[in-house]
């Protein structure tokens, strides 16, 4: 008889997840979702970019004001989405952060999502500054966990020693291995 007590008292129940903890971690996998779209819709545009020399255009630079103009507009737009999406992370995260019926566990759990967002948004912005200072006219860095993609302006293939300088200032910045470095020109 005392085994069989015993054997009761050690047997504890699972914690019960609640619908709010359930709604949180789906929202915070839906703003994940978001990004990681947000990334593949904007790679995978390619702008109009004219050729000088099939240009048939009256314009005196040879047509590329056009092209130039619509890469710029890649590049801004890909970091006011990149923002944007961080920007709504965050008021989720915060939200769950601020909510009086969120456990501890949750609530820890939504301060380091915070705190990794915050690391990679610091990351990208320095990846993006020293990539511009190796000569690229535009960058975009998007990290993704151990993921980082890089979109330069540049025609053509990227040089071995530019794709080397770029995978360097990504593990520099990031820790993250070149394997994992998606490198794409513009």
């Amino acid at each position: 008889m005392d085994t069989q007590l015993e054997l009761k008292k050690e047997v504890k129940p699972m914690p019960k997840i609640g619908r709010k903890q359930i709604a949180v971690v789906c929202a915070v996998l839906l703003i994940a979702a978001a990004v990681v779209l947000n990334v593949v819709l904007f790679q995978n545009q390619t702008p109009t970019v004219q050729n000088p020399d099939t240009n048939t255009g009256g314009s005196v630079d040879g047509g590329t004001q056009d092209g130039a103009n619509t890469l710029d507009g890649y590049f801004s737009a890909t970091q006011v989405s990149r923002q944007r999406a961080r920007d709504e992370a965050l008021e989720v995260l915060q939200s769950v952060v601020d909510s009086e019926e969120a456990d501890e566990a949750t609530k820890t759990g939504a301060l380091q999502e915070i705190s990794e967002l915050a690391r990679a948004m610091e990351a990208e912005a320095n990846i993006e500054t020293l990539v511009l200072a190796k000569g690229f006219a535009q960058c975009v860095a998007v990290i993704n966990g151990e993921a980082c993609s890089v979109v330069v302006s540049g025609e053509g293939e990227l040089q071995p020693a530019q794709i080397s300088q770029i995978n360097e200032i990504v593990y520099e910045q990031a820790g993250i291995h070149p394997t994992n470095v998606k490198i794409i020109t513009k």
